[in-house]
């Protein structure tokens, strides 16, 4: 697989990340080695993962479980110096951590320890701050975005708290990097440019949602990813496995994440639904596996994106895995523009 630079970081990943929030919950831990064992053969050495994890649902006895099914992976197998590793730190009102309590710089110190201790590692490579403490406009939340209200002051006084928090942790060898997670272009810029101004940590990368379905980071976002040098992390790449197209028709295949949330958090409408099968008639039409497809379009965007790739089965892994080797051709980008002007906002 090919191997990037991630920004201005140093570091060297892979093409496509290997998502992990499926283990604990829909994956056992030996089906998450098995997983990583796949992964790092296949060259995918760039993983993520979060405090939180696993999801669906998230709950308050798994919360940190994924974290521990890598830690026992690395363990085992001593081959944690061949994987860049990022991880997150959770932000409010997700009622499972803490109680729903806001980042602060005392509870990222707090998170990061308990994170290496069950990831069994001395030092995290990128770690992202999962979501602002800030209105946000992410999962379906932009129908009812409302920035007003809050206090410039205190998102001020927040965010460098962060930071020097960041610097200190950089500085005692905990992490390498921070990075920002669910985050707005605004946002990103007060990030930058009070790091700037202080001397602390720049934000080095982004992971936002972004596939066929979701394309929120064209505008404002691609400007500020390309002259910032700051690479989006994708996160479902395959909009939660609609772009697979195995939920064509309404279906509802079992053990599949749609058993255990209906709506595929608000991404399933019937407008969806019309533009995968449109999605997939292009694919088929071309001869190309919709799955892989939707993930090598990550790869052709005019900003550094690189996909977070995630399975429930060995298969369907080593079917994500293989876009690593899919450049699309002109057509197969004209067929997908086309449909895209159709379908622009589909969820």
């Amino acid at each position: 697989m090919k191997q990037i630079p991630l920004g201005r970081t140093g570091l060297i990943v892979s093409e496509i990340c290997l998502g992990t929030m499926t283990w604990g919950s829909q994956n056992t831990e030996a089906e998450g080695h098995a997983q990583m064992d796949m992964a790092l053969e296949e060259g995918a050495n760039f993983w993520d993962t979060a405090e939180m994890y696993p999801v669906n649902p998230v709950k308050a006895e798994t919360v940190g479980r994924t974290e521990e099914i890598i830690g026992s992976w690395f363990a085992k197998t001593g081959r944690r110096n061949e994987v860049v590793l990022a991880t997150k730190v959770c932000g409010g009102g997700q009622n499972a951590v803490r109680d729903g309590a806001p980042m602060t710089g005392a509870i990222m110190r707090e998170a990061v320890e308990a994170s290496l201790r069950r990831l069994r590692t001395d030092v995290i490579d990128l770690y992202q701050l999962h979501w602002p403490n800030r209105e946000a406009y992410h999962f379906r939340d932009i129908w009812t975005f409302d920035p007003r209200g809050q206090d410039p002051n205190a998102v001020t006084e927040h965010m460098l708290d962060m930071l020097e928090t960041a610097d200190d942790l950089i500085r005692a060898g905990k992490i390498r990097h921070v990075a920002l997670s669910n985050e707005s272009v605004w946002g990103a810029a007060k990030w930058l440019a009070l790091a700037e101004a202080r001397g602390l940590p720049r934000m080095m990368t982004v992971q936002n949602e972004y596939s066929l379905l979701c394309r929120q980071f064209d505008s404002d976002w691609a400007e500020f990813s390309v002259m910032e040098e700051m690479p989006l992390l994708a996160f479902s790449p395959l909009a939660t496995g609609l772009l697979t197209g195995k939920y064509a028709g309404d279906a509802t295949p079992p053990g599949s994440r749609r058993s255990l949330n209906p709506t595929l958090s608000g991404r399933l409408t019937p407008r969806s639904l019309e533009a995968v099968d449109e999605y997939v008639a292009v694919a088929r039409r071309h001869g190309l596996d919709p799955a892989q497809m939707a993930i090598a379009f990550c790869g052709t965007r005019p900003f550094p994106a690189i996909p977070i790739i995630g399975a429930t089965s060995t298969d369907q892994l080593r079917v994500c895995l293989g876009a690593s080797d899919l450049r699309l051709s002109d057509e197969v980008l004209a067929d997908i523009d086309r449909v895209h002007r159709r379908f622009g906002q589909p969820y």
